[in-house]
């Protein structure tokens, strides 16, 4: 690669092949790709990242302009972060561009360079070494996007990653952290699959959003691996810039964020310039912080729940006489909720019931959930030696939800019960995201090993959700 002298400005280097390279007819082609765009639900707040494509606007332009349309009028971002994996150099970590500002046709965009600067001289992961960014067409891509939604103006901090280790993905994650937060906008940019045909590519780039969407990292990369072990003809990879998704996964891995699904299409959807022997994926996917959820336990009302489970259990072995002295039984835990009560050797699961309707208190769901649990026939029933070392995990269940299509299901977030007739079966949300399942997994094992209707049975069952507020015992002597 001949070497470009640095100037202080990275002119547009794919203005006229990637996108219109006239300010006229890019402003044209903008104003139709966001008339066309998936528009945001008015109840969204402003997004805290997106997931874009990098394409030629021709083929992802629409896709693009629907993430970026969540952004609402009038958003104040200081900063927008944008991450993208090199597809032309291969390095440790990540660079920053510290040589000057970014341009487009439509202007300069200015980089925050006393912070990018910063990253640069601290950072261990970050360089700022401009070669990288010289050629990049993902980075570049995505900016008319954002002048365009952000006409009032915002600092750029244009990164690009070189690397193929999980590991550095995680140290970048820890490194921006501290800018994660609603005065900056994450831009993340990649494609989906690249070369299968039409119908291999709707299946395969459909499973790996959902993985991007259950906002776990180990299932993002099972998924990856698992796409590679599929045999699917021509497919090259299902995410070229999984490490900038990745990225961003660690940033947000553990939070109260929620990924949503906006728009997807492929290459061969382009009515002009189709082939749909070989296509690439586009997906649009924004993130937000999670609203609160319709209700929410204090501390000392799990300390009570816990305390609660604890004396059935005992009283159940014979260790004592149950008993609510002292405890503070108002509040949440005197509403009529279910809950679920599972046991733990360790991380071996000793035994799980619970009830997801209740006419009777919180307290007293708990209460006899804990002694069915340890009665739970599935599993050998703990001896009376070992009760004192078991510990107790609840779960506090939203009331059920029922949908129409598995893409209103959020891995992670969202526990299933599948119903047919007489027959059902659940999975607690926790369990997708302890084992890192896909979505089909996580319907097809409910549906067979839950419910009992074979792996496709919940294709004509009906499908509820729920979400849970699970704590334990653990998880409270340790925070």
């Amino acid at each position: 690669m001949n070497r470009r002298h640095f100037s202080a400005i990275r002119e547009p280097e794919y203005a006229g092949r990637f996108y219109p390279g006239v300010k006229k007819e890019l402003q044209k082609e903008l104003d139709r790709f966001f008339k066309e765009a998936k528009s945001p639900d008015e109840k969204d707040r402003n997004p805290q990242a997106l997931i874009s494509p990098h394409a030629g606007y021709v083929f992802s332009g629409r896709i693009a302009a629907s993430a970026f349309k969540q952004i609402k009028n009038g958003a104040g971002y200081k900063r927008v972060f944008v991450i993208a994996s090199s597809h032309q150099m291969h390095f440790k970590g990540a660079s920053v561009y510290t040589s000057g500002h970014y341009k487009t046709p439509l202007g300069v965009i200015e980089v925050d360079l006393p912070l990018a600067n910063k990253l640069a001289e601290t950072s261990e992961i970050i360089s700022g070494n401009p070669e990288p960014h010289l050629y990049e067409h993902s980075l570049e891509v995505q900016l008319p996007f954002l002048q365009y939604r952000l006409a009032g103006g915002f600092e750029l901090v244009p990164l690009i990653l070189g690397t193929n280790s999980p590991g550095d993905c995680k140290a970048l994650a820890n490194a921006l952290m501290p800018f994660f937060n609603p005065e900056n906008l994450f831009v993340i940019s990649t494609d989906f699959s690249h070369y299968p045909g039409y119908e291999d590519a709707c299946v395969v780039d459909s499973d790996t959003a959902d993985a991007v969407v259950s906002n776990n990292p180990k299932t993002l990369l099972k998924t990856l691996e698992r796409n590679k072990k599929r045999d699917i003809p021509n497919l090259a990879t299902s995410m070229c810039g999984w490490t900038s998704v990745l990225t961003l996964m660690y940033l947000t891995e553990g939070g109260d964020f929620e990924y949503r699904k906006i728009d997807y299409a492929n290459s061969g959807d382009n009515k002009l310039y189709s082939d749909k022997n070989r296509v690439v994926g586009y997906h649009a996917i924004a993130v937000y912080k999670k609203k609160a959820p319709a209700f929410s336990l204090f501390e000392e009302e799990k300390e009570t729940l816990l305390q609660v489970a604890r004396r059935s259990l005992n009283d159940s072995y014979g260790n004592g006489k149950f008993t609510s002295d002292g405890l503070g039984l108002t509040g949440i835990l005197k509403e009529n909720l279910g809950a679920f009560v599972s046991l733990y050797d360790g991380e071996k699961l000793k035994g799980c019931i619970g009830q997801f309707k209740s006419e009777v208190p919180l307290w007293k769901v708990v209460k006899k959930m804990a002694v069915s649990a340890s009665n739970d026939r599935r599993f050998e029933k703990p001896a009376p030696d070992t009760i004192e070392n078991l510990s107790l995990e609840i779960s506090v269940l939203s009331p059920l939800r029922k949908i129409e299509s598995t893409d209103e299901i959020e891995l992670g977030r969202h526990g299933i019960y599948i119903k047919s007739g007489f027959i059902s079966g659940t999975f607690l949300p926790q369990v997708a995201e302890k084992t890192g399942w896909s979505k089909e997994e996580f319907l097809g094992r409910c549906s067979r090993d839950k419910a009992g209707l074979g792996w496709d049975g919940w294709k004509n069952a009906e499908l509820y959700v729920y979400e849970a507020e699970v704590f334990s015992d653990k998880s409270l002597r340790n925070s």
